[in-house]
């Protein structure tokens, strides 16, 4: 009994310190092109094209591209430490975004 409330503690606790944040991607475009997050949230990007595959590359982070996905697939990245990360597609390179971390607001 003891484990199951600490570990729904755990999950509330984690809930509520941390947010996820949607990127659509539609028309070849990150929508929104620039989000502003706090640190320790969660941005989830969803591929809402009809028939067109992208990815989500962090260059200062990840020297090879990483994997694409497809049509109603999506990807995440969480992060822990503040500052501008910007990204683009790998096979679609006018596509750009950031994401801006800031201090978790107390």
């Amino acid at each position: 009994m003891r484990v199951g409330i600490f570990l729904w503690l755990i999950i509330v606790s984690t809930s509520v310190f941390s947010k996820e944040h949607v990127v659509e991607i539609y028309k070849k475009k990150y929508i929104p092109a620039e989000i502003t997050i706090e640190q320790g949230d969660t941005v989830i990007w969803k591929n809402i094209e009809k028939r067109q595959y992208h990815n989500v590359w962090f260059k200062q982070f990840d020297k090879e591209e990483p994997d694409y996905f497809f049509p109603d697939e999506s990807y995440q990245r969480s992060f822990d430490k503040t500052g501008n990360f910007p990204y683009e597609c790998g096979p679609h390179p006018r596509m750009k975004g950031t994401v801006i971390v800031t201090n978790k607001v107390k």
